[in-house]
């Protein structure tokens, strides 16, 4: 199944041990109440839904890291992977739990903010919260970091990535 981890730059830089082990276990995929929940839209479609949802808990896990600890930029990060992985729709429609860490040879790509992002980063990671209570200024700044559009990088470009930070 393909799946959708949310990440943070920091992570990226972690992926010398072979593996990818997401926080909680917890990725995103075009599940089927994915597809029941749109009434049109094909897979590429609704993946993209997919990767909306994990860069947004991409933000979430930004606004949990120690002010201060990373050395890295704020940016959202996506790790897109092909692993076994199970719906859990209690959750929300495009949310899975994996069976275990990804292995690095089953990364496909990874999708990261450009320098462009970087204060709408910073301001939605502090309103992520408020925003998923209902804050109206903070649902807009979270929607001002998703009009921009994450980048693309294969996985033996993501050194040269790191460096250029």
């Amino acid at each position: 199944m393909r799946v959708y981890l949310p990440a943070t730059l920091a992570m990226i830089a972690d992926l010398s041990g072979g593996a990818f082990q997401p926080v909680g276990g917890t990725g995103f995929a075009v599940t089927p109440a994915l597809r029941e929940a749109y009434t049109s839209g094909d897979d590429e479609e609704l993946g993209e839904v997919a990767l909306r949802e994990a860069a947004r808990a991409s933000l979430r896990l930004l606004s949990a890291q120690e002010p201060g600890a990373a050395s890295l930029p704020s940016r959202r990060v996506v790790v897109v992977a092909d692993a076994e992985a199970s719906p859990r729709p209690d959750l929300d429609d495009a949310v899975v739990r994996l069976s275990g860490p990804v292995a690095v040879g089953d990364i496909v790509a990874v999708h990261v903010d450009g320098a462009a992002a970087q204060d709408a980063v910073v301001a939605a990671v502090a309103a992520v919260d408020a925003a998923d209570l209902g804050d109206e200024d903070a649902e807009l700044a979270v929607g001002d970091v998703e009009d921009h559009d994450l980048g693309w990088y294969a996985t033996q470009e993501l050194p040269f990535l790191l460096e250029l930070l």
